[in-house]
């Protein structure tokens, strides 16, 4: 039996929907890969900083946290900044989930770059850490013989960079197209049924998959960031969102979508990459997607990819809405659970 010890920096919705899915599932843990865990340590934007070697009330964490209050209570040692956390809380694994910051990657960067020297895995939802931390990070990770993942951040849970790392090893990816922002998928897929584009926001703002202000998402950014972390890690080629040619969703009418809906058509943001004479150019902007197209069965919060290789042709990966299932924050969790996985039984 292997006892790993896990530190939080972040400790949004994704990181507690995690500890919610690490409870669910720690019977499974120890019985399918004799896997045991403790939570030593947690460091929050506005709820203050924890670390206790031995092991923190995880459950008392998530209730002050839901309550307002501040989970320095908890804490055995001083600690008041996130750094101080990875160093005291003598983890073997940090799941990293500030902020995105889509300019520098900091202060992600920073926190892995410090666990990683410590002799961690990390493992993170942060695009930022890849598009402006992947080589660096990931020649840091392989010296000290531990694992950088960072399946969520890109369609959450389902599997995108494991199935090329694992599956198809020295594959050439030679172009990739797809929707993967869920928040301007529901949008416009609420627009589709009569909503105007300032309804469909408030909806999604009211579930909690757009925030106060939605430019993130329905400007395109998002998606421009995810596409630079696709290009970076599974084109081999260092990409930044800003290089991206990039418009989002506020140009797009209700009248644009009910014409579109009597042609057959749909207006989807489309997120694409392709390489063509040594050059990569991609792209994020709204479509028009034909029925006869993959895209245009992704309503609400599905999202997915087309890839093409030189060595299978195409390949596409979907994630489908169902009921209870979408855009939330437990699918993202469920990647960084699979990537704990992952790493510690490699």
């Amino acid at each position: 039996m292997t006892h790993y010890k896990l530190a939080f920096i972040g400790f949004g919705n994704v990181a507690r929907a995690l500890i919610e899915l690490l409870e669910r599932k720690r019977a499974t843990l120890k019985k399918q890969y004799d896997i045991t865990y403790s939570i030593t340590g947690i460091a929050t934007g506005r709820h203050g900083f924890a670390v206790n070697p031995n092991g923190l009330d995880a459950s008392k964490a998530l209730s002050l946290v839901k309550s307002g209050k501040s989970v320095s209570v908890l804490s055995a040692v001083p600690v008041n900044d996130s750094l101080a956390v990875i160093k005291q809380s003598k983890a073997d694994v940090m799941f990293e989930n500030s902020p995105v910051n889509r300019e520098t990657g900091q202060p992600a960067i920073d926190h892995i770059r410090a666990a990683l020297e410590m002799g961690m895995h990390a493992i993170t939802a942060n695009k930022g850490t890849v598009v402006h931390g992947y080589r660096e990070l990931t020649a840091l990770a392989k010296s000290k013989n531990k694992k950088f993942y960072f399946e969520s951040t890109v369609l959450g849970g389902t599997p995108v960079f494991s199935v090329f790392r694992e599956a198809m090893p020295t594959a050439e990816l030679i172009s990739f197209k797809g929707i993967i922002n869920s928040t301007t998928n529901i949008i416009l897929t609420r627009m589709e049924n009569g909503e105007t584009f300032d309804e469909a926001v408030s909806y999604c703002q009211s579930i909690g998959v757009a925030e106060t202000d939605p430019s993130n998402d329905v400007d395109g950014w998002d998606a421009a960031i995810k596409v630079a972390a696709l290009i970076t890690v599974l084109m081999s080629t260092p990409f930044t969102p800003q290089q991206v040619d990039r418009t989002g969703i506020r140009g797009v009418t209700s009248e644009m979508i009910r014409s579109a809906k009597d042609k057959g058509q749909r207006w989807k943001l489309v997120a694409s990459a392709e390489r063509s004479g040594g050059q990569i150019k991609a792209r994020v902007a709204p479509e028009l997607v034909p029925v006869s197209s993959r895209l245009y069965g992704m309503e609400s919060a599905s999202a997915g990819l087309e890839f093409r290789t030189d060595v299978l042709g195409d390949l596409a990966i979907i994630q489908t809405e169902r009921e209870g299932m979408g855009a939330g924050p437990e699918e993202t969790a469920y990647g960084l659970f699979a990537d704990f996985i992952n790493a510690v039984k490699e």
